[in-house]
């Protein structure tokens, strides 16, 4: 603290120091006595000491508080110390400004956002009600029905994965977190995808998991659904393999087209599709993304390990040290 106040202040006291030379220097010439002088030098050091330790005891009162107002965002501008010069006033009067205008500005963000949010919360649940008609008119009798039936679940995941982006980017998650069963899990979204693997005729090598795992039922789920969608989009033949590695790592394992090593340390951006996206033209960038997301918020591990032509190797660490609400 003295260190920073000596920076601060240090012209003032160089300039109190060549004050007091000067007038050493016009006390010798005029042949001053030494002892009259030297009292009243010692009565202007004494008084200098104290209006300096003062001094920088304020300061280092200010300087603190500072510091302690920038650990956390700024509230109101009636938290930071009072002005004291009028520069200080000055800046104070142009920070009320900037501090009001970027509050106006928040709030008009807030809003239009929450807007954008209800509406498109509105329309996700409206889009499920053609949904839902579409499959009562479809069935499997033809090959077409079937067909028309593979495109209506595409859609589905996709009004799924809009909500769930929805979800996350809003205020809560509804997270409910107890012990739930993994094979269940797992084999409640095989079951979804078993349209798929019969079309494409992908076998499926899977054991059952004697697991139980402390997470979130339904935002697991999701984060199994999008694993499974894409390693069933991205495997023209072959096999998919589900298996635990270790206690606690859930692995999902495909023969599919892999992804490319200038692709795999960008596939957890929003919005990235990197090659394999832009061969498929649907890809939104939002699946690894959200489930990336996710798992931070379940306190579970994602990773990827993949080769072009050799398919793709998921690890989802299940452990839960803890587990982030806000």
């Amino acid at each position: 603290m003295w260190l920073e106040y000596w920076k601060d202040h240090w012209r003032s006291w160089l300039l109190l120091l060549c004050c007091a030379g000067v007038f050493a220097l016009v006390f010798w010439l005029e042949q001053v006595p030494v002892r009259a002088a030297g009292y009243g030098f010692l009565l202007c050091a004494a008084i200098c000491l104290a209006a300096g330790i003062l001094s920088a005891a304020r300061y280092g009162r200010r300087m603190a508080k500072l510091r302690r107002l920038g650990k956390k965002p700024l509230a109101d501008l009636s938290e930071l110390p009072e002005p004291e010069t009028s520069i200080e006033k000055e800046w104070a009067r142009l920070t009320a400004g900037e501090f009001e205008e970027r509050n106006r500005l928040l709030e008009k963000d807030l809003g239009e956002r929450q807007e954008t949010m209800d509406y498109f919360t509105l329309w996700v649940h409206q889009i499920k009600t053609p949904i839902a008609a579409l499959r009562l008119i479809l069935s499997e009798d033809t090959a077409h029905d079937r067909e028309a039936l593979s495109e209506v679940f595409s859609i589905e995941q996709y009004v799924g994965m809009v909500l769930s982006y929805l979800r996350l980017s809003g205020d809560t998650t509804d997270l409910v977190i107890r012990r739930c069963d993994l094979d269940g899990l797992v084999r409640q979204a095989v079951r979804k995808f078993a349209p798929l693997f019969i079309r494409k005729k992908l076998s499926l090598e899977y054991a059952p998991m004697d697991c139980r795992v402390l997470t979130d039922e339904k935002w697991l789920s999701f984060v199994l659904e999008q694993l499974l969608s894409n390693a069933v989009k991205y495997t023209k033949e072959g096999s998919i393999r589900i298996y635990l590695e270790e206690p606690d790592t859930l692995v999902i394992e495909d023969t599919g087209i892999g992804i490319g090593p200038e692709d795999l340390p960008r596939i957890w951006e929003r919005g990235f599709t990197g090659g394999n996206g832009r061969l498929d033209k649907t890809a939104t960038g939002l699946g690894l993304y959200l489930c990336r997301e996710i798992c931070g918020k379940l306190s579970h591990t994602l990773s990827i390990d993949s080769e072009p032509g050799a398919g793709t190797r998921v690890r989802l660490g299940l452990s839960s040290a803890s587990v982030r609400f806000e």
